[in-house]
This record gives C-alpha cells, sequence and structure tokens, in this order.
C-alpha cells in the first residue's frame, strides 16, 4: 500500500486571541497519520495563554459583543456558514491530512452539516424569548408581574475531538454564539487544522475580537487550564468517558455549566422481517465511516437468528471490500486511523476478541507498511459480556451476536454502560416504535444509521454523557433562565 503526503493545503499554526493570531512559547507536532509524517508544529498554548484568551471573551461580553442584537448574530453566523460552504474544499482537504479519514467524507458529511448547523441555530438567534408568568402575589402583596428572560450563561470553553472536530465545533460554537456567548475553544492536539481555519473564517466574517478565541494545546496543561478556569461559566466537552469524568470533577469545583457527549458502544438490531441489503449496508457504514472513530458507531451487531449467517457471511465480505490508503485517492473508502496510540488500542482490542473465544471472520491486523492502518475487522459469534462488547473500541471492528426473541435484543442491547444510540432494523411499524421506546439511548434510528440534524437535539444517557446539544436544546444548554418580579 502506498500513500503519499499531500500537503499542499496552507496550514494554519498559531493561537488566535482576541482577534490576532500569535505564536505561543512553545509547540508541539502534528502528524499525518496516513504516513506518520510531520505536518506541522502547532502552537502549543500555554495557561497563560489560555487565561489572555478567557479574559479577552470576558471583555467581549461586557462590551460590542454584550450590547449586540439577535438580528446581528443571526447576520454573522449566516455569514461564517457562507465561508465555511466557500472553502468547503480547503477544510475537506484539512481534515484528510490531519485525522486521515478519505477527502470524499469531510466533503460529504462533516462540512455540509457544519453549514447547516450554523444556517439554523443563525435562525435562533432572535427567537429566545422568555414567557410572562401569573402570580398571586407574596407576603401580602395584592399584584406582581412576573416574567423570564433567558441570557447568555458567560465565557464558555469548547473542547473539541479530534474525530469530526469541524462538525462538532458548529454544535458547540453555533449555539454558544446564537445565545449571545463568547467562546474560547481548544482544538484536539491530533486534529487542530480545521479549527484553525475556521478562526481565519471567524475573523472575516466580522465577528468582534475576543468573541471567538482559539488556543492549540495539549490536554494536560491547556486543556486543564481552560476548564479550571475561574471566568470560564461553561464546559462544552465531547471525548473520551475518562477525561470527561475529570472535566467534570474540575468544573464542579466552580460550578460550571458542563455539556459532555462521551462516547458510546451502539447496538443495531437487525429484526426477523429487515431488508437485508439495506441493513447490511448501513451495518457496513456504521462500522466502518470515519475508520470507525465515531461516537455512535453501530459496533454491536445484533441479529435475529434467522438472518445470522447471512448477515455474517456479507458484513465479512463489506469488510474485505474496504480500500485501505490515501486519503486523497478516490479509490480510498477507509483512512489511517489518528495515531499510533489509536492504533495500538484497536489492536490490543482485536487481539482481547481473540483471546475471548470471538470467531474472526474478517480483518485482525494491521497491513504492512507507513501509516496508522488497522484492517476492517468483524468478530462472530461474541458474547455480550466480553471486553469487545462492551467497551468502546473506536476503531473499525464489529461484534455480531444472535438473538432469538425481540425482548432478548432490547435486553442485550441494554446491557452496556453506554446509551448515545442505537438503530433497529425492521419492516414492522408498529414494532419499531414500541423497541424505540423501550431501547436506553439517547437517539434511536429505524433503518438507517446516523440520521443527524441540527434540528434534532444530540446527546446520550449513562456513560455517554450529560446534557444536549442541537435543537432547541442547544439554545437552552447556552442559557440561563431568569425570573424578574415587579410588585405593583
Amino acid at each position: 500500500m502506498t500513500v503519499t503526503a499531500d500537503t499542499s493545503t496552507d496550514l494554519t499554526t498559531e493561537m488566535f486571541i482576541d482577534g490576532t493570531w500569535s505564536q505561543a512559547q512553545e509547540t508541539f507536532d502534528d502528524l499525518n497519520p496516513a504516513t506518520g509524517e510531520l505536518l506541522a508544529k502547532i502552537a502549543n498554548g500555554s495557561a497563560e495563554d489560555v487565561d489572555r484568551a478567557v479574559r479577552a471573551a470576558r471583555r467581549a461580553l461586557d462590551g460590542e459583543w454584550g450590547d449586540t442584537p439577535g438580528i446581528v448574530r443571526a447576520r454573522l453566523l449566516n455569514r461564517l456558514a457562507d465561508l465555511i460552504e466557500r472553502d468547503a474544499d480547503v477544510l475537506a482537504r484539512l481534515e484528510a491530512l490531519d485525522i486521515g479519514k478519505p477527502v470524499g467524507q469531510p466533503g460529504m458529511l462533516d462540512v455540509p452539516n457544519a453549514v447547516a448547523t450554523f444556517r439554523y441555530f443563525a435562525g435562533w438567534a432572535d427567537k429566545i424569548e422568555g414567557a410572562a408568568i401569573p402570580t398571586a402575589g407574596y407576603m401580602g402583596m395584592a399584584k406582581t408581574h412576573s416574567y423570564t428572560v433567558r441570557e447568555p450563561i458567560g465565557v464558555v470553553a469548547a473542547i473539541i475531538p479530534w474525530n469530526t472536530p469541524l462538525m462538532i465545533a458548529g454544535w458547540k460554537l453555533a449555539p454558544a454564539l446564537a445565545a449571545g456567548n463568547a467562546l474560547v475553544v481548544k482544538p484536539a492536539e491530533d486534529a487542530p487544522l480545521s479549527i484553525l481555519h475556521l478562526g481565519k473564517l471567524v475573523q472575516e466574517a466580522g465577528f468582534p475580537a475576543g468573541v471567538v478565541n482559539i488556543v492549540p494545546g495539549l490536554g494536560g496543561v491547556t486543556g486543564e487550564a481552560l476548564v479550571a478556569h475561574p471566568d470560564v461559566q461553561k464546559v462544552s466537552f465531547t471525548g473520551s468517558p475518562e477525561i470527561g469524568r475529570h472535566i467534570l470533577q474540575v468544573a464542579a469545583q466552580t460550578f460550571k455549566r458542563t455539556t459532555v457527549e462521551l462516547g458510546g458502544k451502539s447496538p443495531q438490531i437487525v429484526c426477523a422481517d429487515a431488508d437485508l441489503d439495506a441493513a447490511v449496508q448501513g451495518i457496513a457504514m456504521g462500522l466502518f465511516f470515519n475508520q470507525g472513530e465515531v461516537c455512535a458507531a453501530g459496533t454491536r451487531i445484533l441479529v435475529h437468528r434467522s438472518l445470522y449467517s447471512a448477515v455474517v457471511e456479507r458484513l465479512a465480505a463489506a469488510a474485505e471490500a474496504q480500500v485501505l490508503g490515501d486519503p486523497f485517492d478516490e479509490s480510498t473508502t477507509m483512512g489511517a486511523l489518528v495515531n499510533a496510540k489509536q492504533q495500538q488500542r484497536v489492536l490490543d482490542y482485536i487481539d482481547k476478541g481473540k483471546a475471548e473465544g470471538a470467531r474472526l471472520v474478517a480483518g485482525g491486523s494491521a497491513p504492512a507498511g507507513p501509516g496508522f492502518f488497522v484492517w476492517p475487522t468483524i468478530f462472530a459469534d461474541v458474547d455480550n459480556s466480553s471486553t469487545i462488547a462492551q467497551e468502546e473500541i473506536f476503531g473499525p471492528v464489529g461484534a455480531v451476536i444472535a438473538f432469538d426473541t425481540v425482548d432478548e435484543a432490547l435486553a442485550i442491547a441494554n446491557d452496556t454502560a453506554y446509551g448515545l444510540a442505537a438503530t433497529i432494523w425492521t419492516r414492522d411499524v408498529s414494532q419499531a416504535h414500541t423497541m424505540a421506546r423501550r431501547v436506553r439511548a439517547g437517539a434511536v434510528w429505524v433503518n438507517g444509521w446516523a440520521a443527524i440534524d441540527p434540528a434534532l437535539p444530540w446527546g446520550g444517557l449513562k456513560a455517554s454523557g450529560i446534557g444536549r446539544e442541537l435543537g432547541w436544546s442547544g439554545i437552552l444548554a447556552n442559557t440561563e433562565e431568569k425570573v424578574v418580579t415587579i410588585v405593583l
């Protein structure tokens, strides 16, 4: 397998604080996952840089941005969406370089979703309203008039993951800006490039200085300083449960608002009456899209016993049909994992699957050559209590489990620490509704995988996180409700 490093796209490597680009005292290396070679040296923000960014955000809130009406915020958000759409090819290339995904994937999903998200929340910016509430008076007061208002929370720390950075940045920035907040954004150290380019577009769109600040850096220093900063009012984080738990603990010390999305182990349930062709195609998408580095990846495939052999056979064929390679080669369908550590993590899980007795029917190793690739892997005859069925792998590894009854399928589906998403494949609409109500997940899709829209709230149950992004829920998560009562 031959992979080349396409670095023809200009790379932004500096911090963006208070409307100005600047270098940090130190840098960190950003590698190309497809080759393992150095892409760029990125500004490594310090605690002092974080403090400058937070103070800039606070000044913006206390100044021009705090007085900016919703209709103007809407205009800026729409302008930013237009600029993202204009630079779609550039952003897709940056994500392919930085993450290893085939360049067509961000062009198909990440960039259009970001555009749609900014436009959706532009529509909310001048419609964030309170309510007048009749009240009976208080302590002998004959008449009162009460109403609520929704106000921005303040300075929001947005911590972006490396798997779909531009898309998730849209999910965090768009509702926060629509509601009138200011932000300090920390990109993932493994994938900062598209977020830094987004900073250029924020500047070009005309947002006042300090409204959006971007401080790349390592999680243990930059991220820690941001979460712990006393003048940050909210933390929005997408990432691993381990880091999410730590963020919640640190944020709790200063009673910050938090929204955390922490991954999943999502089931795909194939009922006896499922359209087999559609189901296998959707399952393969849920397994292999973005190299399986997707929080809602449908990696537990629960199949009715009558269809079990056929599904296993077809999924093995789908895995073997994947073309690994250069993300800029149009024939490539699956790219490299994000770094060597993630590659080894996935290979270790594959070894656990073999050791625990699951039947390997496809993949199971890494190809020879440069880059952090893993062959797409399918295990059959998996016990739901096994490691590969219970723990999030975050790679192209599927575990196929047989069931005999719908009740059994639902029991297996819910037997996990996570609860982000689930997919049900059935032709029976009544059964689909009944099963959807019984699955413990924040999102349930029927006869399709990852039907995500900016108008729909997104978030999970159990260890998959706390709070919701997108939809009206995204506005609620980025505002505080205040009650005003006037004695008449």
